[in-house]
């Protein structure tokens, strides 16, 4: 895999990513073991407060854990990835760029150990 670090979104569906991501992440199987190391995360868009967000984040993580991937998580609110209610506003998109340049951090950190 040419990537350092994949940022993988979706719609927030029943509390778990959609099915399209989902059929990804099960394709994923060809390229198993060749993203051990990379740096990973996640961001959401969902129909409300309390609708399964932070779940479908999870879901998300995990499959980049099983694939040996680092992810990358925050400290303050939001700790599984970035997420937004709806059509992402101006809050919404600076946590996503700022889980970016995390992600770029991350990665750059992971190159120079190795």
């Amino acid at each position: 895999m040419k990537a350092d670090g994949i940022i993988v979104g979706s719609p927030t569906y029943y509390g778990q990513m959609s099915g399209n991501i989902k059929n990804m992440f099960d394709r994923s199987v060809k390229v198993h073991g060749k993203l051990a190391g990379k740096a990973g995360a996640a961001f959401t868009s969902s129909g409300g407060i309390a609708s399964g967000a932070e779940t479908t984040l999870i879901s998300i993580l995990e499959a980049m854990l099983v694939h040996g991937m680092v992810v990358q998580g925050r400290s303050g609110s939001g700790h599984y990835g970035a997420a937004a209610v709806g059509e992402p506003k101006e809050p919404e998109v600076k946590r996503c760029r700022e889980l970016g340049r995390m992600v770029s951090n991350l990665v750059e950190r992971l190159k120079a150990s190795s």
